[in-house]
């Protein structure tokens, strides 16, 4: 650690996060946030220390002065009833009445103040939530399917791995001063639910032979990443893990990342460059000196050619079960809507509630003779299992509202789009290919937009009077899998206003492949 600390030290040019973090951890700001609260005027904290509070998933942000955003952990999306009638009730006390479902699984509430702080978290802290490690130069929420453990389709249940990796980096300061986010999906799932390849690890379905069995495991990918010049896919380490090894995998590649990330420019700092820079071999070389011991050569890939979003109704692994998938349009979900997800999971399931990397609701453990009344429910004309096609794919990021980096209201116009969508399609909305519609504010990509099949960038756009409008770049294309690819631009700077039109040739016109 010393040879480390004496090499960044000598960098000649660390951007100011670089220098934030050497006087002092992210996780040594609770003091701090506590000191703020207590005074209870956003205006006296300071700069970095608003940048630290991110450790402990703590957002100041430009748009709301005053008030906050706070950003909870799940693994792989996995909470209950309890906890979610807790975040309805303390979104309605301190918040704005909703909460934002992230394409990472989480759970974003939005407008408390700094005085808010210590008592939201006594009372999450109470039903077992953490808001720890959320946002900056942090190993974010590690996703994994949602239906991890119930479906039928898995070549295993990957959960596990992904909680004990979660184990490995909270609150443990060899992985909290990284070089930028890291990203994390590892799962067992077949249906290519999470997108791993756009992930900085993806842990994927595999099959190995040891000691002469075929054993279920993953393959290991690296790299993938959004923003920053563009999606770049992950790359194949060549190598296997067990489900027992894959945290201990992880954990190494995050260190590698932590000692040998570039700490100079941040858009050119996320593990993606490092492997540009330093190549795939030299990265499984480092892992394999860190665990003293060879990695076995990649498995047999077991994803299929298909995407899954889980939503409807479905049989589980588990005799006489089903789970149901709710499309929540965008994510953003109401408190009485969050109660009545509650109802729902206890009156019908067993009170699990799981999120999609989708920005949507799964609810497991459902018994046969119950799945006529729960078809009946109000709230399934609200948070629909069978929403158009249109709907079902849409996904957006958070949108000038809250996000200072974003151009446009990217919410509002997702919706608007994909009504005016529907309504132009008309009786042949019905006939039209399964699709994802992902919408990004800004070049970040937070939406995915160029994993979608259409991928929609905001950008404002001058037109020819001379009107300054909101307006987005059109990507198509972009899909998950063993075959995964990248959307490419398609259309630029058009405006919202006739994006419906513009979409509605190549919506449909898609080929029905899945």
């Amino acid at each position: 650690m010393a040879a480390i600390a004496e090499r960044r030290a000598e960098q000649a040019r660390l951007n100011k996060f670089e220098r934030m973090k050497l006087e002092k951890d992210g996780l040594d700001v609770l003091p701090d946030i506590e000191r703020y609260a207590e005074l209870g005027d956003a205006d006296q904290i300071s700069a970095d220390d608003a940048q630290r509070m991110k450790w402990f998933g703590l957002f100041v942000r430009k748009q709301t002065p005053g008030h906050m955003m706070m950003r909870l952990r799940a693994v792989g999306g996995r909470m209950n009833s309890a906890q979610w009638r807790l975040l309805a009730e303390l979104s309605e006390q301190f918040g704005k009445g909703f909460c934002d479902l992230t394409t990472r699984q989480q759970i974003q509430m939005r407008w408390f103040t700094i005085g808010d702080v210590i008592e939201i978290w006594r009372r999450m802290l109470a039903v077992g939530l953490t808001t720890l490690q959320t946002g900056m130069d942090n190993v974010r929420g590690v996703c994994c399917c949602p239906v991890a453990g119930i479906s039928r389709n898995e070549l295993f249940d990957g959960s596990d791995a992904a909680a004990a990796f979660t184990d490995l980096v909270l609150g443990n300061k060899a992985f909290t001063n990284l070089p930028r986010k890291l990203n994390v999906t590892i799962t067992g799932c077949r249906e290519n639910c999470c997108h791993p390849e756009t992930q900085d690890i993806g842990l994927v379905p595999a099959v190995a032979e040891l000691d002469g069995q075929p054993t279920f495991g993953f393959n290991v990918l690296v790299g993938g990443k959004q923003g920053s010049g563009g999606m770049r896919l992950a790359s194949s380490i060549d190598a296997f893990a067990t489900p027992d090894e894959a945290a201990e995998i992880c954990g190494h590649i995050t260190l590698i990342f932590r000692d040998y990330g570039s700490r100079e420019a941040r858009n050119r700092a996320r593990l993606a460059f490092l492997v540009e820079e330093r190549g795939i071999d030299w990265l499984r070389d480092e892992v394999e000196q860190r665990l003293n011991r060879p990695l076995r050569p990649a498995g047999v890939d077991q994803r299929l050619p298909t995407h899954t979003d889980h939503l409807g109704i479905h049989p589980q692994k588990q005799p006489g079960l089903n789970y149901i998938g709710l499309c929540v349009p965008v994510g953003r979900i109401t408190t009485e809507q969050m109660r009545a997800v509650a109802d729902l999971a206890d009156r019908y399931g067993n009170g699990e509630i799981r999120l999609t990397t989708g920005q949507n609701v799964v609810l497991p453990g459902i018994p046969d003779a119950k799945l006529a009344a729960l078809q009946n429910e109000p709230i399934l004309a609200e948070l629909r299992p069978d929403p158009s096609p249109v709907m079902r794919g849409l996904v957006s990021c958070t949108g000038i509202d809250y996000c200072h980096m974003a151009l446009i209201e990217t919410k509002g116009w997702a919706i608007e789009v994909a009504r005016r969508l529907e309504a132009e399609l008309g009786d042949d909305l019905q006939r039209v290919a399964p699709m994802s519609i992902r919408w990004s504010g800004c070049s970040a990509g937070c939406g995915l937009h160029q994993a979608g099949t259409i991928g929609l960038q905001a950008c404002r756009s001058r037109q020819a009077k001379g009107e300054i409008v909101d307006a987005a770049h059109v990507f198509v294309g972009g899909s998950s899998g063993s075959g995964a690819t990248a959307g490419q631009e398609l259309l630029n700077d058009v405006p919202c206003e006739e994006l419906a039109k513009a979409l509605l040739p190549v919506v449909k016109f898609l080929p029905r492949n899945g």
